[in-house]
């Protein structure tokens, strides 16, 4: 097999018994990737490679020596990127002169090529040595601990990276860049932007390191939901408008009004089955005018799109245009969780789902978060549900018989005050317990236009709900000062002015106050 590369560099040949991965770089630094999955099994110690100025040659023995193989692939549907160069053809097993020359050659590239070693990693490269192009002080808007900031660093640009910007529905990677950590990666046309809360030299040559747990979370989930998209696609003719990969869980967004249980059951039963298979995943590398792009699923190109269109082929499944990244077989999705659906935008359906490692840490969370209710419900698992349904049911009559209390207690409160013979025009009362509807009561019950209330319930130093009742006049321009004091939110007509205070620490102080004022225009 010769692999038609202009001066190939980096290259890592793997050559397995079911299988061949190339990975290497051209003169213009592009990276060339290829999987080739054969038709029958090959002699991997009897199989080597030299690399030239213009290819990258490859001898490959079979296992069965006297057995023709009708294509070289499994798949029998041939790449666009594979040709057969028919004007150099030998069946050199059975040809003792013909084709002579070229079978040395190829005798030559075996008995001399060194030993192959330990076969590379041809995964998602973990890192690279790669040099800055340019460093430039930047700003960076993002939320923490749910709220908004910026953060002032840096934009690096770098000749290479392993670090993947956000795209298709993917997050960035995180990782480091010469020991400096990288807070977001962007795509600006053609390349990433790192955003860097150091500077780092421009010409320096730096290793890019990927955040690998985060990587390939991002990976599972990402190849989790084009397998999804293409099962449900294919069952039941439910189109993939759009997804998102959440931090927790993941949502595709399915052109359908409903999803029944039974299709979901069957959705999930069958990705598992494929991920059960050992279905390869292959990347490919096409043209813009390629016929066979028009085959692939597809939502389309950005418009500043550059370059080879890349393909994510998971074989005899899907084949879809997508920048992300992905794992190379099925099987390292280890498995998919359907946990339900939830209704979306207009006639569609929210699928949720989690992949891999997100189901073992849901499966995790869950078995702790249902020994926890045993030991608060002393009940089982199963009787979890029935237990939660009694205690709700029980706390809503409790609430009812507490509320109906409140209420006698705010008339109790208004008459004692109202019976009061030496009770003045001023009445001031806090409780912990009671609500909005609480005051209200007492201040129905008083005539506040003689009698200004001021009235308070909650923390004593905390939080909590306030009533201003009395003379318009006086509410209105003592509202808001004790709105201040109180430092909360409300509003205020008709001789009530009520609120939330954030904190009723100087509780006293505005009751002092209200009282001088009461006095004054007393007096």
């Amino acid at each position: 097999i010769n692999f038609m590369v202009h001066k190939p560099k980096d290259v890592q040949v793997d050559i397995q018994p079911d299988k061949m991965i190339l990975c290497c770089k051209n003169d213009s630094d592009d990276v060339i990737y290829n999987e080739l999955y054969f038709y029958d099994k090959v002699l991997i110690n009897d199989s080597r490679e030299r690399v030239y100025d213009r290819t990258i040659n490859v001898l490959l023995r079979k296992v069965k020596p006297d057995y023709s193989w009708p294509h070289l692939q499994k798949d029998p549907a041939k790449p666009s990127w594979i040709s057969v160069d028919f004007d150099n053809w030998r069946d050199w097993e059975h040809e003792e002169d013909e084709g002579k020359e070229e079978y040395e050659r190829y005798m030559d590239v075996k008995m001399s090529a060194s030993n192959k070693g330990t076969a590379p990693d041809m995964g998602d490269l973990s890192d690279l040595v790669t040099s800055v192009v340019s460093c430039s002080p930047a700003e960076l808007q993002r939320e923490a601990s749910g709220k908004k900031e910026t953060v002032k660093g840096f934009n690096v640009k770098l000749l290479d990276t392993v670090l993947f910007p956000e795209g298709g529905g993917q997050p960035d990677d995180r990782g480091l860049i010469g020991g400096v950590p990288v807070l977001r990666v962007t795509r600006l046309g053609p390349d990433a932007v790192h955003f860097v809360a150091s500077p780092v030299q421009v010409g320096q040559e730096v290793r890019v390191e990927v955040d690998w747990e985060r990587r390939f979370d991002h990976m599972q989930q990402h190849s989790g939901q084009h397998l999804i998209t293409a099962v449900a696609e294919n069952l039941f003719g439910y189109r993939t408008t759009s997804w998102e990969l959440g931090r927790q869980r993941s949502t595709i967004e399915l052109d359908a009004p409903s999803v029944t249980p039974a299709q979901l059951r069957a959705l999930e039963d069958s990705v598992n089955e494929k991920i059960r298979g050992h279905v390869p995943v292959n990347v490919q590398l096409l043209s813009v005018d390629d016929p066979a792009v028009e085959k692939v699923r597809s939502r389309g190109l950005p418009d500043d799109h550059a370059g080879p269109i890349r393909i994510i082929d998971i074989e005899g499944v899907d084949a879809n245009m997508c920048c992300g990244t992905h794992v190379s077989n099925l099987s390292h999705l280890q498995v998919i969780k359907l946990l339900g659906t939830e209704k979306g935008k207009k006639n569609k359906t929210n699928l949720v789902f989690l992949v891999g490692n997100r189901v073992l840490r849901y499966a995790e969370k869950s078995y702790s978060t249902e020994r926890s209710l045993v030991s608060l419900l002393k009940t089982g698992p199963d009787e979890h549900v029935e237990a939660v349904d009694k205690l709700q049911k029980s706390v809503k009559l409790l609430q009812k018989t507490n509320l109906s209390l409140l209420r006698d207690v705010a008339v109790l409160v208004a008459q004692n005050f109202k019976n009061n013979p030496q009770r003045g025009n001023f009445f001031s009362l806090h409780r912990k317990e009671g609500d909005n509807e609480f005051m209200s009561i007492i201040a129905n019950e008083i005539n506040t236009e003689e009698t200004q209330l001021f009235l308070t319930v909650g923390e004593e130093k905390g939080p909590g709900l306030f009533l201003l009742a009395g003379p318009s006049g006086r509410v209105a321009e003592m509202g808001p000062r004790v709105l201040e004091m109180l430092q909360g939110k409300g509003a205020g007509k008709n001789g009530r002015f009520q609120g939330k205070a954030n904190s009723l620490a100087r509780r006293a102080e505005v009751e002092a106050l209200l009282q001088q004022q009461h006095t004054a225009e007393g007096e």
